[in-house]
């Protein structure tokens, strides 16, 4: 978060302590798309002013449960994204899915305090191979919930199912080319038809039941290869049965090469992720990392880690598969020396140094929002 918007935040919490807790509603924006908690319950309600206490203090023993987590379903995938480490090859967790005799554990504990949860990771969701049994795990608990997905078996009708059955709240759909040569350049071994198959017959299939949900998202990173078709943009989302489309900037994964991702970059400076200055990329200091203390990840294994850009799990809180409970991992010492170090000294650990939000001059990775 940047220390402007936290203080925004901090001169709006007279407004928000009467909404949050007189009326149970909370409204925000994550990452361009719009999420409403309305008629939280009381546990809820108190939970999340306790984590707004966190933004000023930054404890670190927080008062709150999270209110935002990231749960990995798969840590492998079916494409070779370039700059991803799990593309690239620098994932060293061995590969799997998630048990969801574990994921019902953390969701039993932890699911009546959140707001979110991204159900991603470093791999490809819809590989799971119990996806029906995740999302119906999730459903009717009052959390805005994330699926993001390369779109490669969208089509395959037990997917299909699972998703309009137990829809997530929101379906990422992240495709960076209106033409397979476009969207390969960069996701390397995909293909756009599956994806926009797989959209299409959701869109029918939503229609058909008079289903909301899941809102369909095209999401849309620009780079140098694909920046010459953002005019097309806006229609292609209508043209597919897409709800929204976001247009989203190419964030620097946790390394200490940074040639890749220079390669990358679009010529028009309104699509780069970050500032340069001689050729290097500009250092901000005006970022507060809140991730540590509202916003933990959760891998395929049941690692706990104070934020999915450790992706290596080098700093770990602990294990829920070999602990008794979350809130035990959450609020144990050795979370406490990890947040410590990210409050005081950051750029001791790889993962905060090559932060991929902190060098931004705006919060959000998306910076462009697509009504279809």
């Amino acid at each position: 978060m940047k220390e402007k918007k936290r203080i925004e935040y901090l001169l709006h919490s007279p407004q928000l302590l009467y909404n949050i807790l007189f009326q149970g509603r909370y409204e925000f924006e994550y990452d361009l798309m719009d999420i409403q908690a309305r008629n939280m319950p009381l546990q809820k309600r108190i939970n999340l002013l306790k984590s707004g206490a966190n933004l000023v203090y930054r404890k670190l023993h927080p008062w709150s449960l999270p209110i935002h987590m990231h749960v990995e379903l798969t840590n492998y995938c079916n494409l070779h994204c370039k700059v991803c480490p799990t593309g690239g090859g620098t994932l060293e967790r061995k590969p799997m899915s998630l048990d969801p005799a574990l994921f019902e554990k953390l969701i039993n504990e932890i699911g009546p305090y959140l707001l979110t949860m991204s159900l991603w990771g470093w791999g490809e969701s819809l590989l799971h191979p119990e996806l029906a049994k995740i999302l119906r795990l999730v459903q009717n608990r009052g959390i805005t919930t994330f699926v993001s997905t390369n779109g490669q078996n969208l089509n395959n009708p037990a997917i299909l199912s699972s998703l309009i059955d137990y829809p997530p709240t929101y379906l990422i759909v992240a495709l960076d080319g209106l033409t397979d040569k476009t969207n390969s350049a960069y996701r390397v071994g995909s293909n756009i038809a599956p994806a926009l198959e797989g959209v299409q017959r959701l869109a029918q299939m939503k229609r058909e039941r008079g289903q909301k949900y899941p809102i369909l998202h095209h999401r849309y990173i620009v780079m140098k290869h694909n920046e010459h078709e953002l005019p097309l943009l806006n229609q292609f989302v209508k043209d597919n049965h897409f709800n929204i489309g976001t247009i989203r900037t190419l964030s620097i994964i946790d390394s200490d090469n940074e040639i890749k991702h220079k390669e990358l970059l679009p010529t028009d400076e309104t699509f780069k992720a970050y500032e340069y200055k001689d050729n290097m990329r500009v250092k901000r200091k005006d970022f507060v990392c809140e991730k540590a203390f509202i916003f933990p990840a959760m891998f395929a294994d049941g690692t706990i880690v104070d934020c999915d850009q450790d992706f290596n799990a080098h700093q770990s809180y602990g294990n829920l598969s070999h602990e008794s409970s979350f809130s035990e991992i959450w609020r144990s010492d050795k979370a406490a020396k990890i947040r410590k170090t990210i409050r005081d000294k950051m750029d001791d650990f790889s993962h905060c140094k090559n932060c991929p939000f902190k060098d931004r001059p705006v919060t959000d990775c998306s910076i462009v929002h697509l009504d279809a």
